[in-house]
């Protein structure tokens, strides 16, 4: 006879006060529970613990409610039923299965529904109560994002599991700064300076909105110019937040993005149309993010990103500030008056000026120890940072609008020459052009050149657009080695991230964006010169491109900025606010600020 689990002792009859007879006690307000112990024979084997089902009648008194309603029948009707449940209770599961089958013949239609309508409450086990802690994870490790909250709504039990910083981690580190390859989604990462405010700091007021209209020189913010030469001082004992809040800051400003929902802030200073911008949140001092503007006006301007505030207006050139580009350190600009300015941005004052070109400048890049430049005399010079040593390259036959340096062999050793490759004397000094350094470079004739600079020679020419390619962006793209296969998009995550011993290589994989004035965006392959994919949406010629790992915008003659799924090839939203042509604009993770020939910026924030 094979052995069930101890079950909760069926319901018995209240014990007589006679031996011989079976009496009935007065009924009371309050029937006490009586449990039998049933005698275990010297054969029988040891009683065992009670199953999931039993345990949890015992925690929910369901004996008790029982053993009530058996005290309100007749003495008869208990003895009946009492030994029913008793035959039922000491048999063997085959046994048991026959008396059920055969009570289910007996049934009628509302014995059955009574059944239908208690065993779907019965037959319900909360897998959570009786399985480990680690198992439970290890389950809820396979949910997405959206079952993981529904989850945490079920029980409190299973709410501190949901929650659990471990399962948000390893869904953070599957969709922040790369897209997921099973949903497709991917996250901001929303990076901050590093500089985090102490515990016990209180908190600073809100700052007042801003005025429309940008303060004049003399009310320029005192506190935010000193902070630009003054670093930041270093707080400890930062809060660190729970990653499911980490995710969910993320989730609220990717729906944004792709909603198309954003507030406009508007920042008013120059006289005439802004033709480059660039902005930088990442800054080891000031604490604010810094966005510099250029103009037709002849200015640079140096703005708080945060308030608005403009900290420097910087003059020096004569003619039209087309192109811009900084770092901590510096701050170079090109003109239309045919020079190059070295500027020390954070006090407002010009250490250097480049002669070189005999039209105005264009366009600039620069890395460590490179400067590229591109004019309108259809040249592009390339100078060396460190001994203001150049060269020239030619090739194109109208405007060079766009250039961009590509270290196409990362972390490769300078090799020291013997022959300058620059044009000067002096510059015969090593190092020269790290080995592997090219330069992408766009023209008004239609076509995009990547050169060797080590070579001073055209590799590849890409050709496509019907119109003169005004903007060009290099984006790197992490990959994984072919040798080290990845997890396959339909594997299921694990809970917890797994430290690989051997980690696959990464590389990088440089994609090439550009935009015409042929009204199109092209993606371009590197490797053969093809285009990959061509995006259409503009009615009227694209000044403006930027990308990131997420999304890719634009910005148009016709005055509005559109932001594109990369890989789809398909616009997400269109923004529209600027009353002329939009002439540059720059991608961040919540924002995009953007310059147009109304004089204004625009910063478009997505944080929410």
């Amino acid at each position: 006879m094979s052995h069930v689990c101890d079950t909760i002792p069926p319901a018995k009859l209240a014990p007589s006060s006679s031996s011989s007879s079976v009496a009935v006690a007065a009924p009371s307000p309050k029937p006490a529970k009586v449990i039998t112990t049933p005698m275990i024979s010297p054969s029988s084997p040891p009683p065992r613990k009670l199953c999931v089902r039993h345990q949890r009648m015992a925690d929910e008194g369901t004996s008790m409610r029982l053993q009530q309603s058996l005290d309100a029948l007749p003495v008869e009707e208990r003895s009946s039923v009492s030994a029913v449940w008793s035959n039922f209770s000491s048999s063997s599961h085959p046994r048991r299965a026959l008396i059920l089958h055969g009570l289910l013949t007996m049934c009628c239609f509302s014995q059955l529904s009574l059944l239908s309508e208690q065993l779907a409450h019965l037959i319900r086990i909360d897998p959570f109560t009786i399985l480990p802690h680690e198992v439970s994870l290890k389950i809820l490790g396979y949910l997405d994002a959206i079952s993981l909250c529904r989850a945490a709504q079920v029980t409190r039990r299973w709410k501190a599991l949901a929650d659990d910083n471990t399962l948000w981690r390893g869904i953070c580190e599957q969709h922040i700064g790369q897209k997921c390859g099973k949903c497709g989604w991917g996250l901001p990462v929303l990076s901050r300076p590093c500089q985090k405010r102490p515990i016990d700091d209180p908190q600073p007021p809100p700052s007042p909105k801003r005025h429309r209209h940008s303060p004049p020189p003399s009310e320029l913010d005192s506190a935010s110019i000193s902070s630009l030469l003054a670093p930041n001082p270093t707080f400890h004992n930062s809060i660190t937040r729970p990653w499911k809040d980490v995710y969910s800051e993320r989730m609220t400003v990717e729906r944004n993005w792709r909603r198309g929902r954003c507030t406009v802030r508007t920042f008013k200073g120059h006289t005439d149309g802004v033709m480059c911008l660039q902005f930088n949140e990442h800054l080891s001092h000031p604490a604010f993010p810094v966005l510099i503007t250029g103009s037709y006006d002849r200015t640079v301007r140096v703005w708080n990103l945060e308030t608005g505030a403009e900290l420097h207006c910087l003059r020096g050139h004569s003619r039209a500030v087309r192109a811009l580009q900084f770092d901590d350190a510096k701050l170079i600009t090109g003109s239309m008056d045919s020079t190059l300015r070295v500027w020390d941005w954070r006090r407002g004052t010009c250490i250097r000026t480049l002669h070189g070109h005999t039209e105005g400048v264009v366009c600039l890049n620069f890395d460590s120890n490179v400067l590229a430049s591109g004019s309108v005399d259809s040249t592009i010079k390339v100078w060396n940072l460190r001994t203001g040593g150049a060269f020239t390259l030619r090739g194109h036959c109208d405007w060079v609008n766009a250039v961009q340096l590509w270290d196409s062999i990362p972390g490769a050793p300078v090799s020291p020459t013997n022959s300058p490759i620059f044009d000067i004397p002096s510059c015969s000094a090593p190092p020269q052009i790290d080995p592997g350094k090219m330069l992408f470079s766009a023209s008004d004739d239609g076509t995009i050149k990547l050169w060797d600079l080590t070579l001073r020679t055209c590799i590849r020419k890409f050709t496509g657009h019907v119109g003169q390619v005004q903007s060009m962006r290099l984006l790197l793209l992490d990959t994984t080695d072919d040798a080290h296969p990845t997890t396959p998009p339909s594997a299921s995550p694990s809970p917890i991230p797994s430290a690989d011993p051997d980690p696959a290589p990464h590389r990088t994989q440089p994609v090439l964006i550009s935009g015409s004035l042929d009204n199109t965006i092209k993606i371009w392959d590197i490797d053969t010169g093809a285009t990959v994919r061509t995006f259409f949406g503009h009615i009227e010629g694209v000044w403006a491109v930027a990308s990131d790992k997420l999304r890719l915008v634009s910005g148009s003659h016709d005055r509005t900025i559109k932001v594109w799924s990369r890989e789809e090839g398909k616009c997400t939203s269109t923004l529209v606010g600027h009353q002329a042509a939009v002439s540059c604009l720059a991608l961040g993770e919540d924002k995009i600020i953007s310059g147009s020939d109304d004089w204004d910026v625009k910063v478009w924030s997505f944080s929410g």
